[in-house]
């Protein structure tokens, strides 16, 4: 992995073959702690940003910019409760870019793929593994050689994303990391949305043998997650909506619904408890 923000590193961009990655860090670390990933194909100049957050859109798409390149996609492994994704401003930045979702978020986008789904760009591609539990539109990325996959809140560094918000599962979360992503190659790179630690990487074989929460049987996880009594995001209130265009998702609209047929009823009850006659 290359951070792009680094001289150094761009200079051994040359030495490269058709494909390089980036991992440019939030500026923000203490808001979210998050990753987001630039993906090219070297040759074509065809790219994919996976995870973008708006608060770094206009740096993200600086940096297409500056490197030539032709920004296919902004893909979201799902809707996450800790910030709000940049894949809206980055169309206005970008035009041409195509925002990236699983249909089972909820949320609003160009594309909304599910499992086995083939994001291409120049000669690579990204295939979506649907990997729920942390919320039920998580989806895992796996560059189609099986040499990296990026994860989402689904596995982390010797960890894993929270089960207790958003149509969490414990019992689907531990299903879907174990079949999903422990089945890839052992040496198959492991990206998470998210690292606490300053880590950056992991792979297969680490998570499948050191995680000390996915090392525990099925059930011994489900008890451990069901009791991490953590405080919930500080914007889960504010990325409650749609993080593909910056509108509020389906499931705000259905709220919304809710609410006027509530009032509505109540407005209804108040009018029939009137007397036929005026006082």
């Amino acid at each position: 992995p290359f951070n792009l923000n680094d001289p150094a590193a761009r200079a051994e961009l040359s030495k490269l073959g058709n494909f390089w990655i980036s991992i440019p860090r939030t500026p923000q670390p203490s808001e979210s702690y998050t990753y987001t990933y630039l993906l090219a194909d070297v040759k074509t100049k065809e790219a994919v940003l996976i995870d973008p957050v708006l608060e770094t859109a206009k740096r993200d798409s600086t940096l297409v910019k500056q490197l030539g390149l032709n920004l296919l996609y902004a893909v979201n492994t799902h809707c996450h409760a800790d910030h709000i994704s940049g894949t809206g401003l980055l169309k206005q930045l970008l035009p041409g870019c195509r925002s990236v979702i699983s249909k089972d978020s909820g949320a609003v986008a160009d594309l909304l793929i599910q499992e086995g789904y083939d994001l291409q760009f120049g000669t690579f591609a990204l295939q979506a593994r649907a990997t729920p539990g942390h919320t039920d539109g998580c989806l895992t990325y796996v560059l189609n050689d099986n040499t990296m996959a990026f994860t989402g809140d689904a596995l982390l560094i010797r960890g894993c994303g929270r089960t207790d918000f958003q149509q969490g599962s414990a019992e689907t979360l531990y299903n879907s990391v174990h079949k999903k992503i422990f089945t890839l190659p052992g040496d198959c790179l492991i990206y998470p949305a998210h690292d606490y630690t300053g880590q950056t990487a992991s792979t297969v074989e680490e998570e499948r043998t050191l995680n000390p929460r996915l090392i525990l049987s099925k059930e011994g996880f489900v008890e451990l997650m069901n009791n991490l009594n953590l405080p919930k995001p500080k914007k889960i209130g504010e990325s409650g909506f749609c993080y593909s265009e910056g509108e509020r998702s389906r499931r705000t609209c259905v709220c919304v619904c809710v609410c006027v047929c509530v009032f509505w009823t109540m407005i209804c009850s108040m009018l029939m408890a009137l007397p036929e006659e005026p006082l």
